[in-house]
């Protein structure tokens, strides 16, 4: 079959697998698969909805790459590893990831090679705005005063927000000045961290939050549940639109970054967010789920088993599930339909993802 991807790494580089469908075959074998773990769970959708698309490459606005010291190699290797090998990709670009990351592979290369610790620099967090990009450097080893001036150029020339992780995900430190991180969808302005979860893909993530709107009915006053609600990235708009909306996350930064975005867009009012821990008993208990009129869930890929099985029967009367994992997503729709006597109005299927 001849390769359609417009990748010179593709086949040889692990990243990505599909590269040689067209995308509506791609889509094809994605929804066979959510319905046949639909159907292993013994349920199955009223109808099934045109999928969500958008750009196919250089959509990629979040990633984590590897890095490599390799002499051999020329030094500095900053990529993904090669397909079913533990070795890094001799990689110059990737039309996959947001040019601003995609252009940076190479100057990241030589800047690597400058530092001391080039062999204790495992990974780089990419995380893309509107307008603006940060790194994120894991460092294993403490960085010497000329390591950070290196950082600091780097940032400086290529007018990105430069950080470097120690340790955990609370040891992140600017290095030099910082521009705000954000990124624009419906009219609102999202502020975000260097490590925060941020959605890949902002055309896909435009789209999805119209469906959610949409799939809720949200009316003047009506109340939301929007549990895993990360920065607020759904409450906001469904705020906007004259829901009141109540947030629950389990990381307290999370939590603190969506009470700031909500105040800078006015929507402090309407909105309230507390932290919860929803994948156990414990943290589900803090959510009122009599009161809600609807609820939003957007797991991670542990999906929300927790909260549908706590979940009363036939209140409220709307669920819109989000997922990034079919197989969770399915287990949790047949606890929701076969347990609590919910029905499965519509499912739609939304990537544009290349790989």
């Amino acid at each position: 079959m001849k390769n359609r991807s417009e990748c010179p790494y593709f086949g040889k580089c692990g990243g990505c697998t599909q590269q040689h469908m067209s995308m509506p075959a791609q889509l094809k074998g994605k929804q066979e698969k959510l319905l046949a773990l639909f159907a292993d769970h013994g349920v199955k959708p009223a109808e099934i909805l045109e999928p969500l698309d958008d750009a196919h490459w250089h959509y990629r606005h979040r990633a984590r790459l590897a890095v490599k010291f390799v002499p051999k190699m020329g030094g500095a290797l900053v990529g993904f590893r090669e397909k079913g090998k533990p070795y890094l990709m001799d990689m110059h670009e990737c039309p996959v990831l947001a040019e601003s990351i995609s252009k940076l592979i190479d100057p990241l290369r030589g800047m690597i090679n400058e530092l001391s610790i080039k062999r204790r620099m495992p990974q780089i967090e990419c995380s893309a705005g509107d307008g603006c990009l940060a790194l994120t450097f894991r460092c294993l080893d403490p960085l010497f005063e000329e390591d950070r001036e290196v950082l600091l150029a780097f940032g400086k020339e290529y007018n990105v927000n430069v950080f470097i992780q120690p340790g955990g995900p609370d040891s992140v430190e600017a290095i030099g000045e910082k521009s705000p991180l954000t990124y624009i969808v419906n009219d609102l302005k999202i502020t975000f961290g260097p490590i925060d979860f941020v959605q890949v893909n902002p055309g896909i993530n435009s789209k999805l939050i119209d469906k959610v709107i949409e799939f809720m009915g949200v009316k003047e006053g009506m109340r939301v549940a929007d549990l895993f609600c990360g920065l607020g990235n759904f409450s906001l708009p469904l705020a906007k639109q004259g829901a009141w909306v109540q947030g629950y996350e389990i990381l307290d930064v999370q939590v603190e970054r969506a009470l700031e975005n909500a105040k800078a867009n006015g929507l402090e009012e309407r909105t309230h967010f507390q932290t919860a821990d929803l994948t156990h008993e414990s943290g589900v208990k803090a959510v009122n789920l009599h009161e809600c009129d609807a609820i939003l869930l957007d797991p991670h890929r542990a999906g929300a088993e927790a909260i549908a099985k706590a979940m009363p029967k036939g209140c409220p009367r709307t669920i819109v599930y989000v997922s990034c994992n079919p197989e969770t997503l399915a287990r949790d729709a047949g606890i929701l339909v076969k347990e609590k006597g919910y029905k499965i109005k519509a499912c739609l299927l939304y990537t544009s993802d290349a790989a």
